[in-house]
Parts: C-alpha cells; sequence; structure tokens
C-alpha cells in the first residue's frame, strides 16, 4: 500500500482527509497524490438580446477558486515529510477518483457524518466503490487523524465483499497493534467462517483474536458500533454494499448507516 489517492475539495471533511491521508503515506512510506476533480466546462449561452455571450464570469470565479485551494494545498504539503504531487481533473468527483485510480493502492474519502446533506458523500463513495478495485479509507470529518499503529478491528461475516477488504488491508494490518476478528451472529451461512479469516491473516504473520457477537442490540451496526468503542479501536476493516445499493439507499443497510453513524475510520472494499 504505497501509493494514496487523496480526493482534493473544499468541503467540511477536506482537513480530516488530508492528515489521514498523510498519516497513511507516512506510516507505509509511500507517496501521496492529491486529486482536484472540477466537472465545470465553460459553455456558451444564448439570449434574445445580444444573441450570443459566454460565461466567462463563472469561469473565472471557478478557476480562482481552484487556484486558491491548490496553493493552500500545496503550501501544508510543503512542509510535510511524505512526498506528494497535485493532479486537476476535468471531470465530477467520482469519475476523476475512478479514472485516476489504476495504479492507486487506496483511495481517501469523507463519511456521511458531518454533512447536513449527506448524499453527496454517500454518492461519492458508493461510485467509487461500485467503479474500481481500489479499497477506501472512509474518514469521519471529526476525526483528523489515522492510528495505523492502534487496535484494528475486522468485520467479518464470510462475504466476498469482506474477503476483499481484508486482502487490500493486509499491510495496514501488519502495523496494527492488535488485530480484533468481529463477527456478529445474524442467523445466516456463511462459506467462510472467521477462523477462515484468522488463518489467512496468520499466513501473512499476523496475529487476530476472534470475537463472535450475538446480535442482541437493536441492528448489526449498533453491535459493531459498541464493540470498536470497547475495544478503543482506531479503524476497522469492513466489506461495503453486500447487497443491493439500491436498496441499502431506500431501505437503509449496515454499509449506509456506518458510512454515517461510524466514529473511527473504516477501511472498505466492494
Amino acid at each position: 500500500m504505497k501509493s494514496v489517492l487523496l480526493y482534493v475539495n473544499d468541503d467540511t471533511g477536506l482537513e480530516a482527509r488530508l492528515q489521514a491521508a498523510l498519516d497513511v503515506t507516512r506510516a507505509v512510506g509511500g507517496h501521496l497524490h492529491c486529486l482536484r476533480a472540477n466537472p465545470y466546462n465553460p459553455q456558451m449561452a444564448f439570449d434574445g438580446v445580444t444573441g450570443m455571450s459566454v460565461v466567462y464570469d463563472v469561469a473565472k470565479l471557478t478557476q480562482e477558486a481552484d487556484q486558491k485551494l491548490r496553493a493552500e494545498i500545496e503550501g501544508r504539503l510543503a512542509d510535510e515529510d511524505v512526498p506528494w504531487d497535485y493532479q486537476e481533473a476535468n471531470a465530477s468527483p467520482a469519475r476523476g477518483l475512478s479514472r485516476n485510480s489504476a495504479l492507486a493502492d487506496l483511495i481517501v474519502l469523507s463519511s456521511a457524518s458531518g454533512d447536513k446533506d449527506n448524499v453527496l458523500p454517500l454518492g461519492i463513495l458508493g461510485d467509487v466503490l461500485f467503479n474500481t478495485h481500489v479499497p477506501v479509507l472512509v474518514q469521519p470529518d471529526g476525526v483528523k487523524k489515522f492510528d495505523a499503529a492502534g487496535p484494528a478491528v475486522v468485520a467479518w461475516n464470510g462475504s466476498f465483499e469482506a474477503g476483499n477488504a481484508l486482502r487490500a488491508a493486509v499491510s495496514m494490518l501488519h502495523l496494527a497493534s492488535t488485530v480484533h476478528i468481529l463477527t456478529v451472529d445474524e442467523d445466516k451461512d456463511h462459506d467462510l467462517p472467521p477462523l477462515a479469516a484468522s488463518e489467512y491473516l496468520s499466513r501473512h504473520g499476523i496475529t487476530s483474536e476472534i470475537h463472535s457477537m450475538s446480535a442482541k442490540k437493536p441492528s448489526v451496526e449498533a453491535v459493531l458500533l459498541s464493540t470498536i468503542d470497547a475495544l478503543k479501536a482506531s479503524y476497522m476493516v469492513m466489506g461495503a454494499y453486500g447487497q443491493s445499493r439500491a436498496r441499502e439507499f431506500l431501505f437503509g443497510g449496515v454499509t449506509r448507516s456506518l458510512f454515517r453513524d461510524c466514529q473511527v475510520p473504516l477501511i472498505v472494499s466492494h
């Protein structure tokens, strides 16, 4: 995990994303790629009086805002001890990130915890997870760090998505002080029990502890959140969107709830 791709945008989660990306890049001895994706394209507009006018003012304001944001980020990074670069893409956030993810090992995005209208971060997360094969670090707005050396929790349900997330996080789990594999009894049969996940990690030299919990609380996510708190976990690894993304959006689901309510960073993969 050497190439970290950071989504740059002037929003409520930027500071938390930047600090987490720096912490991860520093911990793995990697390279930080900053990407500013801006979908604005200057267009021609016609009116009935002048015949034609160019939307020049909007284009100028957008360009000035991008230049200011770039100067701020580059100024911050100049004082950091990690290698970095800054790129711009004329595309929507999800499309720009997907286009530039082919050689990325991790993408850093915000959760939906700090946005009053959390449809936007949820939409970006969903699009990136479904359109790339790169794990995503989902950073809460209120957490301005990523402690790679702290305790880590792996949410395990034996699914394909959970397996993808676990494999993607191996290099990060090597740095964790302790690794806890957490499974919640949902009265479902899984092809891969938590012992299989623990044995997989052991082949990579990672010792783990298995916790089997009963879903006695109102929901699976409630059990996960309370266990994260009890274990004082620094982050959690989990599979995302095990069921239809549309179904999760309309009716709720573990992925959507954790993107909104989890107060520790998540490393997720679909």
